[in-house]
């Protein structure tokens, strides 16, 4: 706009005087002898291109910026994913960890029955009393059984009810045969005694009662202590089902929110490629609107000059015009004093005239004589009228040229001054629009 406002400036034909304004002045026609000058070009026309391009610049920023309310949508909504992740991933951490407490605490409850059991077992064989050796068929295996009883329980804890199952019908089956051994060390100690009287014979069948209730009630005492370790295990498997399902269960929603936080990680990099795209075209979008900036700002400082050469142009015209003021009424004074005198002029004529007529009435002879001389003097009055008139003609005819250039040096001066309203109305809009753009910036 600046170097379409400048090629106008040089093209426009130079007015006469040899004037700054006509030179800074739009393309006009020469002024009609009327004085009045004509309009320039609207500046609606002028400033087409600035307006567009004011409006691309407006929509360019609205598209930026909500590309960028929605990439902050998108990164809340990341951020808010994240943290239900965390808090999800921190809850099942959590009942993982409850869930291996408590596997840790059954598992210490199962080493501490088992140790019991063991006791318990090491216990009964201490008070049975030394027996013989019982007979190869029953006694063969219970033995070995026994060992490997005590054994499983000291190597490793019991894991599993259905292992378990067959190790506590080994030591029921354990216990019959113990019992049973222990009725045959009766009945085979009996034999050497059968000469023995029938009190001794009830004494020791008493005794062999007795030993054989405590056996029963400890055997009774042993199976309800089994019955409850089974209820137990049983209880323990049921709840490490319930753990090992609800491991498997938060394994396979630790995996998906893997492959969520993967998604949310990739969708995050492009958001940021966008972000980094986006931040790009702005420092492009700022560049080219400080080259536009720099480009006004020398468009200013331009007309800034041309305003100051338009000041100093008008005060040197304002100072012309005063000057043919005070031309103009010394021109006038001059012409009241001719007029004054010309009035003079006249009442002397009509005075001489008079005298003549009554010298005439009075007089014939020395009317002649005093005719030549007054009409002597009259000649010389008539001459000098004559010469007055002729000054008077010119001085009019100067005084009209005077007026002519002064009406032409006012026109000039209200077209300089319609001119300069202009450019004060065009600088106030460029002021404007450099605000306007000062702000969207």
């Amino acid at each position: 706009m600046s170097q379409s406002g400048a090629s106008r400036l040089a093209g426009s034909p130079p007015l006469p005087g040899g004037s700054l304004l006509a030179l800074l002045a739009p393309e006009t026609s020469p002024s009609p002898p009327s004085g009045t000058p004509s309009p320039g070009p609207p500046p609606a026309l002028l400033e087409g291109d600035w307006e567009g391009r004011e409006e691309l610049r407006l929509r360019e920023l609205e598209e930026a910026r909500a590309r960028a309310a929605q990439m902050e949508k998108t990164m809340r909504w990341w951020s808010d994913c994240t943290a239900n992740w965390r808090e999800k991933w921190s809850k099942v951490r959590a009942e993982r960890n409850r869930a291996r407490e408590e596997v840790r605490q059954l598992r210490h409850r199962l080493e501490a029955l088992t140790k019991e059991l063991a006791s318990l077992r090491r216990d009964r064989p201490d008070e049975r009393p030394p027996p013989r050796p019982p007979p190869q068929p029953s006694a063969g295996s219970p033995p070995a059984d026994g060992a490997e009883g005590d054994a499983g329980p000291e190597q490793e804890p019991v894991r599993d009810v259905g292992a378990e199952v067959p190790q506590k019908a080994k030591e029921l089956e354990l216990m019959e045969n113990i019992l049973t051994s222990k009725q045959d060390e009766s009945w085979e100690q009996r034999g050497p005694r059968a000469s023995f009287s029938r009190q001794e014979r009830s004494r020791l069948l008493w005794e062999d009662v007795s030993v054989m209730e405590e056996d029963a009630t400890k055997v009774t005492a042993l199976k309800l202590r089994l019955d409850e370790s089974q209820k137990v295990l049983l209880k323990e498997r049921e709840d490490k089902l319930a753990l090992s399902k609800n491991i498997e269960k938060l394994e396979g929603e630790l995996s998906q929110w893997k492959i969520k936080y993967e998604e949310l990680n990739k969708n995050k990099q492009e958001v940021m490629k966008q972000l980094n795209i986006l931040k790009e075209i702005h420092q492009d979008e700022l560049g080219r609107i400080s080259e536009d900036l720099e480009d006004e700002l020398g468009a200013r400082s331009s007309m800034d000059k041309k305003l100051a050469e338009l000041r100093a142009e008008m005060e040197r015209l304002q100072a012309e015009n005063a000057a043919e003021w005070g031309r103009r009424e010394r021109l006038e004074t001059e012409k009241l004093n001719l007029e004054r005198e010309n009035k003079k002029l006249r009442a002397q004529i009509e005075d001489l005239e008079e005298v003549l007529a009554r010298k005439r009435r009075q007089t014939a002879s020395a009317l002649d004589t005093d005719l030549k001389t007054i009409q002597a003097e009259l000649f010389e009055k008539n001459k000098e009228l004559a010469d007055l008139k002729h000054i008077h003609t010119k001085l009019k005819k100067q005084y009209q040229e005077k007026m002519a250039e002064l009406a032409h040096a006012n026109r000039r001066v209200e077209q300089h001054e319609g001119e300069v309203k202009k450019l004060r109305l065009r600088v106030e809009e460029l002021k404007k629009e450099l605000a306007q753009a000062e702000d969207e910036v």
